[in-house]
C-alpha cells in the first residue's frame, strides 16, 4: 500500500531528477552568459548600480582590454610542453611494474613538486596582474624564478617590487630574475 510519505518522496525525487537532467544537458554557453537567469554576475552588477545612482541603468566602470603578448604565450606553451613531458616520464615510472618502490616514491615526489610549482606560478601571475596591472609569465625551476613581464621599458623600482612580492610567497631564499619585454 502506498502512503503519503512514499508519494511525497517519489514526487520530490522525480523533481530533483528532472532538474538534474536539465542542468546536465544545458549548453555551456547558457551557463556562462547567465542566459537571463539570476546569476552571481547579475547580482554583482545590481549591487554596483544600486550603490552609484538610481537613475543609471548600466555599470559605468571603465574596462581595460589588454592583449597578452606573443612572447608570454610562447613561454607558457613551452613551459607547459616541458611540464607535460616530465609528468609523462614520471607517470611511466609510476605505472611500470619493474620500477622499485624508491623510484616510484621519487617520481611521485617530483610530480608533487611540479604541480606545486605550477600552482605557485599561477598564483604569482595573478598577484602581479592584480597589483601591477602587468601580464607576466612566471617560471619556477628549483630555487630559480624567472619572471617575464609585458612592458616596453625596464623599470628598476617595479622590478624590485615584483621581486619582493615574489619572495614573500616563499619561506626560503629564492633567486628571482625579472625581465621586461613587449
Amino acid at each position: 500500500m502506498i502512503n503519503k510519505k512514499s508519494i511525497w518522496f517519489l514526487t520530490l525525487f522525480s523533481l530533483i531528477l528532472v532538474l538534474s537532467v536539465y542542468y546536465v544537458t544545458m549548453p555551456n554557453e547558457l551557463l556562462l552568459t547567465g542566459g537571463g537567469n539570476y546569476t552571481a554576475a547579475t547580482k554583482e552588477k545590481t549591487k554596483t548600480v544600486s550603490k552609484t545612482d538610481s537613475k543609471k541603468t548600466e555599470d559605468t566602470k571603465p574596462t581595460i582590454k589588454t592583449e597578452e603578448s606573443e612572447l608570454l604565450t610562447s613561454l607558457r606553451v613551452e613551459a607547459n610542453e616541458k611540464y607535460t613531458a616530465q609528468l609523462d616520464e614520471l607517470k611511466a615510472i609510476l605505472t611500470n611494474k619493474d620500477s622499485s618502490t624508491e623510484e616510484k616514491n621519487n617520481a611521485f615526489d617530483k610530480m608533487k613538486t611540479i604541480n606545486n610549482n605550477r600552482g605557485k606560478e599561477e598564483t604569482l601571475e595573478k598577484k602581479i596582474k592584480e597589483q601591477f596591472q602587468l601580464d607576466s609569465c612566471v617560471l619556477i625551476n628549483g630555487t630559480d624564478i624567472n619572471i617575464t613581464a609585458s612592458k616596453e621599458k625596464h623599470d628598476t623600482k617595479l622590478a624590485n617590487d615584483i621581486m619582493r612580492l615574489t619572495q614573500s610567497e616563499f619561506e626560503s631564499k629564492m633567486y628571482i630574475t625579472v625581465k621586461f619585454q613587449k
